[in-house]
């Protein structure tokens, strides 16, 4: 008997998932045992029939009346997100926004080593960013073997940000963030989640306008 092909969850639900992750990680930290759907979705922000909704598609993890136990519904968010696996890091681009992420608490506290720092300055190549040295983007594949880097971010200008993805996908790296300032070409079988800062500023200005 095959095993079924596992659930493809929506965006929408993958996102939400994060938050309750980081609502019930809060409940840990407190010593909090058990939660109620209520309050953990005040606490996520999200209405209380959503949430059991987006948890019943990860299988049935909570007791009527009773509720859930927090490490156990943890564990379980952090396996659905693959966040028990090794995530190792290269950030291309060490520049101020690529220094700043390389410094980011959160990536450490969320299973996600940064590794590597790479960019094509002269000036830059060899100086230190936190306990990493910067090396040169033409090490790129060396580095990615090195140091087993299974994601990227891109903290590049946008005209370099396409070569850089042919490069990731020649060797082997799919899953990438970029904040490089436009649309790239995505080769096939490579994950590129986008964040647009200035979109998301004129945005917040569209709604600061309306409110």
């Amino acid at each position: 008997m095959t095993e079924p092909e596992p659930r493809v969850l929506p965006e929408a639900t993958l996102t939400r998932l994060t938050q309750y992750l980081r609502a019930l990680n809060a409940f840990e930290a407190q010593g909090t045992e058990r939660t109620s759907s209520g309050v953990l979705a005040k606490e996520a922000g999200v209405n209380p029939a959503i949430l059991r909704k987006d948890l019943s598609l990860l299988g049935s993890y909570g007791t009527r009346g009773v509720g859930y136990v927090v490490t156990e519904l943890a564990e379980h968010i952090n396996r659905t997100l693959g966040l028990t696996r090794d995530w190792r890091v290269a950030i291309l681009g060490a520049g101020n926004l690529g220094r700043a992420l390389s410094g980011y608490a959160g990536f450490a506290s969320r299973g996600f080593q940064v590794r590597a720092i790479l960019d094509t300055s002269a000036s830059i190549i060899g100086s230190d960013v936190g306990d990493l040295v910067v090396e040169p983007i033409s090490t790129l594949g060396e580095v990615i073997g090195r140091e087993q880097i299974n994601i990227a971010v891109l903290a590049v200008p946008g005209e370099a940000a396409q070569e850089l993805i042919y490069a990731l996908a020649a060797h082997g790296v799919n899953s990438v963030l970029s904040f490089a300032p436009r649309p790239l070409r995505i080769p096939a079988g490579m994950i590129v989640r986008r964040v647009d800062l200035s979109t998301e500023l004129q945005i917040l200005a569209y709604h600061a306008v309306q409110s």
